[in-house]
């Protein structure tokens, strides 16, 4: 009886794990397919712009950004008209599983929109915006800066923005050792871009076809600590990086090389009032760190010591820079909305910069939004920016900018 009992016991005792195997792997696919998710969004834009006074560099037409505004008529009349679609976006961004230890989700972003710059400047183009993948505490690839706090960037349709803000997309490698519900603190190299002045150095006898170029020899170093709760958030990050440059008097000479030490300090708050309202504030101070702003500024610039008005003691100098924001976003109702607020960026000339050179923006704005229905905007919106220069030179323009919004998306 015992011989017969015993296979049977065991075709039991297989059949019961066999099922317990397939429960198990159901759970852990039910589980994996529960972190899986994908979405494809955007939306759709048309921006009619009126100058009304000054006039902004042509290839900034669609962008009111105050370092661009052009002296002297040298860009033509004033009062230009301007269309276009460059805000219209496109992205996609989800989540996915992984059958490493723990079962970590890799979460995801692609986005780009139609905005032109750099050698593409005011063309209708390509231009990403995100690019990364993030695995626990590690993410890689194209997105906002440590340094930068998105959530100050205020409701307006401007694309640019406020001038004074940090405000940079880039390539990094960031860790993020500590997380929870209300902070975060993280860390990450990004890639290094400086923006490097010549300033007068071609006015000096044996100079004057002076090449000078960055050299980005390290990457830069950034952190960011943030705690938020109902009420709001507060933000402090820093910067630490290397500002190179490389220079030659002519094709045949060797290069010269040599860099300064650029730092600054963010520190910004988004502070939530009555049910949707929110002040956004920010105040940025730092040498060295143009690169990262929103708008106006350099890295790296010449100074000199003088002897009887003759320049000399030539050397690199991290200039120093301040930016500020305050805005103040209000919804009136469910379906109207306004933003009001002012920004700045100034920066501490050296004292062998050219005398055009960028010193100062003023940029306000305050608009009027309307949502008629979900997923649907129309406004406008007021700006004003003044332009002064490193001899005191100023500058000024209004433009008053009208959009039309539709957003998509959906969920796979």
């Amino acid at each position: 009886m015992a011989s017969i009992m015993k296979p049977a016991a065991r075709t039991l005792a297989q059949a019961v794990s066999i099922a317990l195997l397939s429960a198990g792997a159901t759970a852990t696919a039910v589980a994996q397919e529960s972190v899986r998710s994908f979405e494809l969004y955007g939306f759709a834009q048309a921006d009619y712009i009126q100058d009304i006074s000054g006039r902004l560099d042509p290839d900034w037409d669609d962008a009111f950004r105050p370092s661009k505004i052009c002296f002297d008529g040298a860009c033509g009349e004033d009062g230009q008209a301007s269309l276009s679609v460059k805000q219209s976006r496109f992205g996609v961004k989800g989540t996915m599983p992984t059958s490493g230890e723990g079962g970590i989700p890799i979460n995801f972003k692609f986005e780009f929109d139609l905005f032109g710059t750099g050698v593409d400047a005011g063309q209708t183009t390509f231009r990403l915006r995100h690019a990364y993948g993030e695995w626990g505490a590690i993410l890689a690839g194209q997105t906002h800066s440590l340094l930068m706090d998105i959530d100050v960037f205020p409701n307006t349709i401007d694309y640019w923005g406020p001038s004074g803000m940090v405000f940079y997309r880039n390539v990094q490698i960031r860790w993020t050792p500590y997380r929870t519900d209300h902070s975060h603190f993280a860390v990450a190299i990004e890639r290094p871009s400086n923006d490097i002045d010549a300033g007068s150095l071609r006015t000096i006898e044996g100079l004057e076809g002076v090449d000078v170029r960055n050299d980005e020899e390290l990457p830069d170093l950034t952190a960011q600590y943030r705690y938020g709760a109902d009420w709001g958030h507060v933000q402090a990050a820093g910067i630490l990086r290397k500002v190179g440059y490389e220079l030659r008097a002519d094709s045949e000479d060797p290069w010269t090389q040599g860099s300064e030490v650029g730092w600054g300090v963010n520190l910004s708050s988004v502070i939530n009032l009555l049910e949707k309202d929110a002040i956004r504030l920010q105040v940025v101070y730092g040498e060295g760190i143009a690169s990262y702003m929103n708008d106006g500024g350099m890295d790296l610039a010449p100074a000199a010591n003088w002897n009887s008005g003759v320049p000399t003691d030539l050397e690199a100098e991290a200039v120093a820079l301040t930016g500020v924001v305050a805005y103040y976003d209000h919804w009136w109702s469910e379906r109207w909305s306004s933003s009001l607020g002012y920004s700045i960026t100034k920066v501490d000339n050296t004292n062998f910069q050219e005398p055009d050179a960028f010193s100062k923006i003023d940029y306000a704005s305050g608009n009027l939004l309307y949502f008629p229905a979900d997923n649907v905007m129309v406004g406008g919106e007021l700006m004003w920016g003044e332009r002064k220069n490193n001899n005191d030179d100023t500058e000024d323009g209004f433009r008053f900018q009208f959009s039309v919004k539709y957003n998509f998306g959906i969920k796979l």
